[in-house]
């Protein structure tokens, strides 16, 4: 086995109760016996295609260089739909083609090759259509960590016809910000796909305070440095271990307080905007 990919980052979701995650690591083992492999997590929403690409983009920076990404969210397994095996600069992501890789490829670096998984040398015997991660994606991970280069895994595709992600980006006008809620983590702090930089650059500042608008709610949230430094029951922004914003709450839930879910709308008014017209 080559030093460089003796790593698998495997994110799927399988959950944990079925053996579907534990089978796809023993068909991986039992091609590469040495083979490491480290559990994103297994419990991304089924089917949930966006939740598992920002689980990736979040934690693509932290992949030993030359690991294996194994990513399976996959709600389109028997169709036509393509499995792939994208080659970055320090390394190689494996997933189906439904936008769940595309923003950690484009984290990463972009796409140096791409193929589609199609040799089925390299794939198990399959009793049914509704397994891929199991006898296709699983084996490639295996052959890859032995030493089969990209290209025999299939047939080489045009980058450019991968499907884009489901990522939102936030709007911004008139110093106003837009954005909604990317994740939240099992403590029930929401995390913003907002900078904090761009609350900045309208006049927000560690300390102060800025306005948030979700559902037909106003409130005033506090910037803070940690949760700790919150009151009780005080809504604050923090910037979170990602760089980006958050609303939390100190030992309790954000989420639950304020009634808010992946891919709520949050608008941010920092004290440079000009203030939205109450409805």
């Amino acid at each position: 086995m080559t030093e460089s990919r003796q790593v698998v980052a495997f994110l799927s979701d399988y959950g944990l109760t079925d053996e579907f995650a534990g089978v796809c690591k023993a068909v991986m083992l039992s091609i590469a016996p040495e083979l490491r492999i480290v559990d994103l997590t297994h419990e991304i929403p089924a089917h949930d295609v966006r939740a598992g690409s920002l689980t990736l983009v979040r934690a693509a920076q932290y992949f030993p260089e030359g690991a294996i990404v194994l990513a399976v969210v996959d709600p389109g397994v028997g169709t036509d739909r393509r499995l792939l095996a994208i080659e970055v600069e320090h390394g190689v992501l494996l997933g189906p083609d439904n936008g769940l890789l595309a923003p950690a490829v484009a984290i990463l670096g972009g796409a140096r090759e791409v193929v589609s998984l199609t040799n089925d040398d390299y794939h198990l015997p399959a009793p049914g259509p509704t397994f891929a991660g199991r006898d296709i994606l699983a084996p490639a991970a295996g052959y890859l960590a032995s030493g089969v280069p990209v290209a025999d895994l299939g047939e080489v595709v045009d980058a450019a016809g991968l499907v884009p992600g489901l990522v939102s980006l936030p709007r911004e006008e008139n110093g106003v910000i837009e954005g909604e809620v990317w994740w939240i983590d099992r403590f029930g702090n929401c995390q913003l796909n907002v900078d904090p930089e761009e609350l900045q650059a309208h006049g927000g500042e560690p300390g102060g305070s800025i306005e948030v608008r979700y559902h037909d709610q106003v409130r005033a949230a506090r910037w803070v440095q940690t949760y700790a430094d919150a009151k009780p029951s005080e809504l604050v922004i923090v910037v979170d271990s990602y760089g980006l914003t958050a609303l939390a709450l100190d030992r309790a839930s954000a989420a639950a307080e304020c009634k808010l879910r992946p891919g709520s709308p949050v608008t941010l008014v920092p004290p440079g905007a000009a203030k939205p017209e109450d409805e």
